[in-house]
């Protein structure tokens, strides 16, 4: 599949990195998700899982959840949405190979976005993760840092801010979902 603006073809060689909130799950802005009961799925994101998984050998889930290190909602509640998360879009066909978390307080953890800590892991768990060969997919600058730091290519979701003026030095492209992104990269007969 050929990625824009001149970009190499993906293959399953490349692997897409995801932001959760806003991203795959509509964004309590101001507040946390803090039970599978308060999840839902941004329209089209299960269908754009469904397709990209056949694209991508790896899909990886990379979330900041300041939640849990600030007492709202526990370890537990986390897994038990995650665990959730994977078994709806395993159910639609769709996959999401791990997930990581930084559910630290402070800015400064190695793992929390835009650190690269998150990312860094993901290459140690699939060492055949090669950054210039990954796409980082989120709803904030903190998310096109993290991409940036590791060279990936960026696309910005507007879920929850406006569209930023193009070009930009972290954002290589912007739209308005996942399920648009996933639209303009795979061939129309595949998005159903």
């Amino acid at each position: 599949m050929k990625l824009f603006n001149n970009k190499p073809e993906i293959d399953k060689s490349w692997t897409l990195f995801l932001d959760r909130d806003g991203v795959i799950n509509v964004e309590s802005v101001g507040s946390y998700i803090t039970s599978w009961d308060e999840f839902k799925f941004h329209d089209g994101v299960l269908e754009a899982l469904r397709v990209l998984s056949h694209v991508f050998g790896n899909i990886v889930v990379v979330t900041n959840q300041r939640g849990v290190g600030r007492g709202i909602m526990s370890m537990e509640d986390l897994r038990d949405i995650n665990k959730n998360m994977r078994m709806a879009v395993a159910d639609h066909g769709g996959r999401v190979d791990k997930i990581y978390a930084a559910t630290s307080v402070t800015d400064d953890d190695h793992n929390r976005k835009p650190n690269t800590g998150m990312g860094l892991q993901a290459q140690q768990d699939f060492p055949e993760i090669n950054f210039k060969k990954c796409v980082m997919i989120g709803n904030s600058l903190s998310d096109m840092e993290f991409g940036k730091r590791l060279a990936m290519y960026n696309v910005f979701l507007t879920t929850k801010h406006v569209p930023f003026d193009m070009p930009h030095d972290l954002i290589d492209e912007q739209f308005d979902s996942l399920y648009a992104w996933a639209s303009r990269l795979i061939p129309a007969e595949m998005v159903v």
